[in-house]
């Protein structure tokens, strides 16, 4: 492209920060850049919407990627052209462990590789796993801020109701099996991009981490432990704008 456009996100060397929150909603980017100094609009096309904006004075940027891992990883693949190096996934998601409830953070150490994405990028044995520095700034900006927090690994998927109706599916059996298996193992939350995110991080040599907003727990209510679903994502927004603060200065320190 020229002049270092790039194709999806329709970015220039100079549109964003060296430090990316990736939201899969285009609706929430508006929402995130209220957080920065001076933020601008940049540019929207397809599910990419893209703001720009200072914290502590250093360039920061919030770009959607749409949902799931593909249109993740080019956002990812695209950004880190043009400059970005440093990614934190804000997003939401289902708990899974019983410990996880509606209005809590999620902080993943790790992901579920049973989605498509990640498999052109590495053999299915390679683990997805964040950037250590970046969930400890995650970890400590919960703290902070004062949220319930978890720290755990995710399960990511490529179908919304794979998950939510497995009954139904040809394959429920496989399904409903694996299902148990991630209750069993400890898996914290259920969501649909941070393995991509994670694996191709690693392959391009950036780092990632993601926090989320616990919506709702399934298995809690089906255990008849009813707490009010939540859909405000200010507590993990908030926590990833904290983080990227930290690592700012420790970026400069170093």
């Amino acid at each position: 492209m020229s002049e270092g456009l790039q194709y999806h996100i329709q970015c220039r060397p100079g549109d964003v920060g060296r430090y990316c929150i990736l939201p899969g909603d285009p609706g929430r980017c508006e929402k995130i850049a209220e957080y920065f100094d001076s933020p601008r609009f940049v540019m929207s096309n397809r599910e990419y919407t893209t703001y720009t904006g200072l914290i502590d004075g250093v360039e920061v940027s919030v770009v959607s990627t749409g949902i799931g891992g593909p249109s993740a990883s080019i956002a990812m693949e695209e950004l880190k052209a043009i400059g970005a190096d440093t990614f934190i996934r804000v997003g939401t998601c289902g708990g899974i462990n019983m410990k996880v409830m509606s209005g809590d953070c999620v902080i993943a150490t790790g992901a579920v590789r049973m989605e498509g994405t990640s498999r052109e990028y590495a053999p299915i044995e390679f683990p997805a796993v964040a950037d250590f520095e970046v969930v400890s700034a995650l970890v400590e900006s919960a703290k902070a801020l004062g949220y319930r927090w978890h720290a755990g690994v995710a399960q990511c998927k490529d179908s919304f109701y794979g998950q939510h109706s497995p009954e139904r599916m040809p394959v429920s059996g496989e399904l409903l099996a694996k299902w148990e298996a991630w209750k069993r193992l400890g898996v914290l939350c259920s969501e649909m991009e941070s393995a991509a995110l994670y694996t191709v991080a690693a392959a391009l040599g950036v780092r990632c981490g993601t926090v989320l907003s616990v919506i709702w727990n399934q298995e809690r209510k089906a255990a008849g432990l009813f707490e009010d679903d939540s859909h405000d994502t200010s507590p993990a927004i908030r926590t990833a704008v904290e983080a990227i603060r930290r690592l700012i200065k420790s970026d400069e320190q170093r």
